[in-house]
């Protein structure tokens, strides 16, 4: 079983120094209450999951001591957060972390296993240069490229309204940071846009952090 309190150490170590980020996890399985407002029609497993995130957000509230209160969702199916606040919320299928912000700051985050990223899926989303780049252990460095993509576009989301493949942007990978480079515009972050990451590893995780 994930260790909760060990990956939430690992979380809060990830980016220091930046802006102030509340931290909260849960387990994906466990039957959280949805309150008024929240609702989702999906499987049994994928409404734990919905449910376990909302109850780590609210946690995440209260650790930025600001009332809990319901998140429902919009159309897009995105967290619709309440005002002044920005937040994420991602999951594997034993973990359930939730990141909130003081607005106008956004926020990504990603969770994924440590495990290789399929190769039949890096033309997908891998670029052919950030391809070549990948060095020892590429498809485990393929997978965490993928997670950057991820909560990458999970931080610019809220502000461009946009839709992206894996495609409209370029990770560069460091070793406990990266660069996501847009190539292409965006609106609110032109083409050539590059916004920092942190990344980490934490009970057989791979966790990414983008703020913006």
């Amino acid at each position: 079983m994930t260790n909760l309190a060990a990956l939430l150490t690992a979380a809060r170590a990830l980016a220091t120094g930046g802006p102030t980020i509340a931290w909260a996890a849960t387990y994906p399985t466990q039957n959280a209450p949805l309150w008024p407002g929240e609702s989702i029609s999906a499987t049994p497993k994928r409404a734990l999951e919905f449910a376990a995130g909302r109850a780590a957000a609210r946690m995440a509230m209260a650790a930025l001591n600001i009332a809990p209160t319901a998140i429902p969702h919009g159309d897009d199916r995105a967290p619709i957060w309440p005002p002044g606040l920005n937040g994420s919320i991602t999951h594997s299928a034993t973990a359930c972390l939730a990141a909130l912000t003081r607005a106008p700051t956004l926020i990504g985050i990603d969770l994924e296993p440590a495990t290789p990223l399929d190769p039949d899926l890096w033309p997908i989303i891998l670029s052919p240069s950030e391809r070549s780049a990948l060095g020892p252990n590429a498809a485990l460095q393929a997978k965490l490229i993928f997670s950057a993509k991820e909560a990458t576009y999970k931080a610019q989301y809220p502000r461009s309204q946009t839709l992206l493949d894996y495609m409209a942007m370029e990770i560069t990978l460091g070793p406990q940071t990266f660069t996501a480079r847009f190539t292409l515009d965006v609106p609110g972050f032109p083409k050539n846009t590059q916004l920092t990451g942190h990344h980490t590893h934490s009970q057989n995780h791979v966790l990414t952090l983008v703020t913006a």
